[in-house]
Parts: C-alpha cells; sequence; structure tokens
C-alpha cells in the first residue's frame, strides 16, 4: 500500500482521477484500515479493500461505485470484510457462499410459486390430461375410450353459449347452456371436497339431473385417476364422491317405457306419411323399422347405403358402426329421398347438411293422430317390444339394435351373418307393416333411380 493517504471525504472522493498516462492509480483512507479508492484510466472509480489474510497473501476487494455506495457505507463495508478476515476468514469464498445461497433461495421460492400456481390452477387442466391419457390413439396399448365416451367428458366441460341446433324445453333460452362439470372444475383440485361435490350435485340435479347422474360417475372416476397420480396424488379427495351421496341427491330414476302398442301402428303411419318434409317421414319410418338409435339413423350417408347388397352401415356409440339389414320397406323410403349432399336425411336450410330436429313434426304428427306421447328413442323400445310377436330370437334384434351379447354364447360362439339377419328383419318389418295396413314392397321393386333435388 502506497503513501498516497488521506482522509477520505467526499470532496476527495469526487476529484480524486486517474493521471494522465498511467493505467490506475490508488488513493487511501486513513478513517478506515485497508479502505481505498481506485481510479481507472478511463474515469471510472471503485471503493476497494486491500489486506492481508491469515496465510499471508495480499488480496485486494471491490466494495463498489463511488456513485452507488455512500463514504459512510464504504467504510462499513471495509470494516465487516476486515472483521472477515480477522476471523481468518476469505471474503472472496463468503460472497461466492452468500451468492450461492441466494440463487438457492431463489430456486426455492420459484419451486414454491410454481407449486402454488400448480396447486391454484383449475382442475379442468387435470381433466384435460385425463381426457388426453384416454383419448383413442392408433397404435397405443392399453385399454381406451370409444368416440362417445370422449364426446361425452368433453360436453360436460363444454362452456356453452351456442346457438341450439334442436327443440327446446319450455322455459329454455335459445343458446346452449356450459356442461354439468364446468363450474365444479373451475375449482383448484384440492378444493373439490365432498361438501362442495355435495351442493353441486344438488343444484345440477334440480336443473338437468340424467346429466348430473352421468356427471357425477365420471366425476368419480376422474377422482380416482388423480389419486393414482404422482402429481395430483396429494390434490385429490377421492372420497368426495360417496356412494351415498348420489343415492341421496338425485331424484331416482324411473325407466321410460313409452313405446307403440299394436294396435297403435295404422294410426302411426298413417299421421307420420303424412308429413309434408318427405325426409322427417322417412327418418321416422326409418327409425321404427331399422332399431336404431337417434343420432345412428340421422348420420346415415349415402355411401352407407348398399341398395344391391342390401345391407346399411350406421353409427354405432359403442362399437363405432355396425352393419345391419337393408330391409325391402326402408330401401323404397332412401330410394324416394333427394340426393343435395352426402347426407341421406339432408336438410338445406341446417349449417350440418342433414336432419337436426324431427320432434317438432313428429309431436304434430302424434296429435293428429290422438297417440300419446312417444320419444324419437321411444320408436326404438317400439322396434324392440313388436319383434316379439313374430318370435324373433331376443339375441337376433338385439344384434340388429346394436346391444351387447350379455349371455356366454351369444358373446364368444354365435357369429350371425348377415342373411341370417335379414330374414328375421325382413319378417319383423313385414308384420309392422301387415298391421299397419301397408303393403310391402317386393325386392324387385326396390331400385336406384334418379330422384331431382327439392330444395
Amino acid at each position: 500500500m502506497s503513501d498516497n493517504k488521506v482522509n477520505f471525504t467526499a470532496g476527495r472522493v469526487a476529484a480524486f482521477c486517474c493521471e494522465e498516462g498511467k493505467q490506475a492509480e490508488f488513493l487511501w483512507d486513513t478513517s478506515a484500515s485497508g479502505l481505498g479508492l481506485k481510479a481507472s484510466a478511463g474515469g471510472s472509480k471503485r471503493y476497494v479493500l486491500q489486506s492481508r489474510l491469515e496465510s499471508g497473501a495480499t488480496i485486494r476487494l471491490t466494495i463498489g461505485d463511488p456513485r452507488t455506495w455512500t463514504l459512510s457505507a464504504a467504510r462499513d463495508e471495509a470494516r465487516r470484510l476486515q472483521t472477515l478476515i480477522d476471523q481468518g476468514i476469505d471474503p472472496r469464498q463468503e460472497k461466492l457462499d452468500r451468492i450461492a445461497a441466494a440463487e438457492a433461495k431463489r430456486a426455492e421460492d420459484e419451486v414454491k410459486r410454481v407449486e402454488a400456481q400448480r396447486i391454484e390452477a383449475p382442475a379442468l387442466e387435470a381433466w384435460q390430461s385425463y381426457i388426453d391419457a384416454k383419448r383413442p390413439r392408433a397404435g397405443v396399448g392399453g385399454k381406451r375410450w370409444g368416440e362417445r365416451t370422449l364426446l361425452d367428458h368433453q360436453r360436460l366441460v363444454d362452456p356453452g353459449g351456442k346457438p341450439k341446433t334442436r327443440g327446446r324445453r319450455p322455459g329454455e333460452g335459445d343458446t346452449t347452456m356450459p356442461g354439468a362439470l364446468l363450474a365444479l372444475l373451475n375449482r383448484p383440485l384440492e378444493r373439490i371436497t365432498a361438501d362442495c361435490v355435495r351442493a353441486w350435485l344438488k343444484d345440477e340435479a334440480a336443473k338437468r339431473p340424467t346429466q348430473a347422474a352421468l356427471a357425477f360417475r365420471l366425476l368419480r372416476a376422474f377422482l380416482n385417476w388423480c389419486s393414482d397420480r404422482p402429481e395430483y396424488r396429494d390434490q385429490a379427495h377421492v372420497d368426495a364422491c360417496g356412494s351415498r351421496m348420489a343415492k341421496n341427491e338425485l331424484p331416482k330414476k324411473i325407466a321410460k317405457d313409452d313405446c307403440l302398442q299394436r294396435e297403435q301402428l295404422s294410426a302411426w303411419f298413417a299421421a307420420v306419411r303424412q308429413i309434408q318434409n318427405p325426409v322427417i317421414a322417412a327418418y321416422l319410418q326409418t327409425t321404427l323399422l331399422a332399431g336404431a338409435r337417434r343420432e345412428e339413423v340421422a348420420g346415415i350417408r349415402w355411401e352407407d347405403v348398399d341398395f344391391q347388397w342390401k345391407s346399411l352401415t350406421i353409427g354405432d356409440k359403442v362399437d363405432g358402426k355396425r352393419t345391419i339389414p337393408l330391409t325391402p320397406f326402408v330401401a323404397s323410403l332412401l330410394a324416394a329421398l333427394p340426393r343435395r349432399n352426402e347426407w341421406v336425411f339432408s336438410s338445406p336450410t341446417a349449417a350440418s347438411g342433414r336432419l337436426q330436429e324431427p320432434r317438432i313434426q313428429h309431436n304434430k304428427a302424434l296429435t293428429a293422430a290422438g297417440l300419446p306421447d312417444l320419444s324419437i328413442h321411444g320408436l326404438r323400445r317400439s322396434f324392440a317390444t313388436l319383434s316379439e310377436w313374430v318370435e324373433c330370437p331376443a339375441g337376433i334384434s338385439a344384434q340388429i339394435m346394436g346391444h351387447k351379447p350379455t349371455a356366454i354364447a351369444e358373446k364368444h360362439y354365435l357369429k350371425r351373418p348377415l342373411d341370417l339377419l335379414r330374414k328375421w328383419h325382413t319378417t319383423i318389418e313385414a308384420w309392422i307393416l301387415t298391421e299397419a295396413g301397408i303393403e310391402q314392397p317386393g325386392e324387385s321393386d326396390v331400385g336406384l333411380r334418379v330422384v331431382r333435388n327439392r330444395l
């Protein structure tokens, strides 16, 4: 250390500079042991501390710029560093340890922040991960959902607000309601407790009991899945969906039994065939005679209809699709329809291009015929009931309707060809038409013909 020592004052610190031709000069403070001021040729200045370690090695430490460090603060820092040296501690290592500790604290705080953000995130994010894990993917093994199950899960969290394309019940608006689980899953997963679920279920059961029951079952499966995942295990309350909760909060399910009776067939067919829209009239008759579900019939494309080999491929909510016989009367109904687009039951006014809401015309036909209320699904139920009049084996009518087999023999041994199904399906159709007073067309009466678009 040179003899260039003065008592540091703010003025002296500000006036000190490096002489021309030198790289750096030092000025030392007489009031603080080891405190100095370094001025560089470029004009910068730094407070420094120069001292000797216990090993005898000389060290010089930078304290800081006088523009940001007051003289008093620089003296205090010099004393602190000198105290460390007197204790045998190298301030350079102490600085590295302090920086490392600060970095570790920042990293810990970041982990806590991310964890808190994850915990506070809506359970909807975990629900989407659940759907992605179960989504059917080509070439991926394991048990995966079918398209219908996937659609059910997506609908339960749909934001709603879309224009309705089907009929509305009294008091309903013109737009779709939010999915039954959306409000609940907007809460953090750890806050979906039994009390929370009970309050939600009670409210939903009063508005839409069928959807509430489905949502409750799917929510329970979701929480069980979360309890098995390490990232959600500590947040999921598996006991939030107790079995007694559904029993206590949901209304008792009453099975529907709307069905056409034998003596009502004549009046029903007469009223339906008077409907001015030929697409709706054909749709209703096809739904009854095919025993299919509402959307399975509405979703038939022309490419699914084989007039030559008398088969009809329709959607199936379980297996995706199934092939059933194309019976003579149904074939005549379809052959007479206009080919506006890809859909058999087309609609020039619907955005989808196909029939969306046949219930209005059906209800008018029921009223005109003096018949009791009958849902579109009731036509499917009617097919199953009327099939027994011709003593059709239960397994055959179930296969036509797309019901899964229940008996061991049905599951593993009976593989009925389409011809065998056609024999019984044609018999069922012929009996229904006879009871309705309608002549069934012969196979030669059904053929391809050009039909002009009726827009």
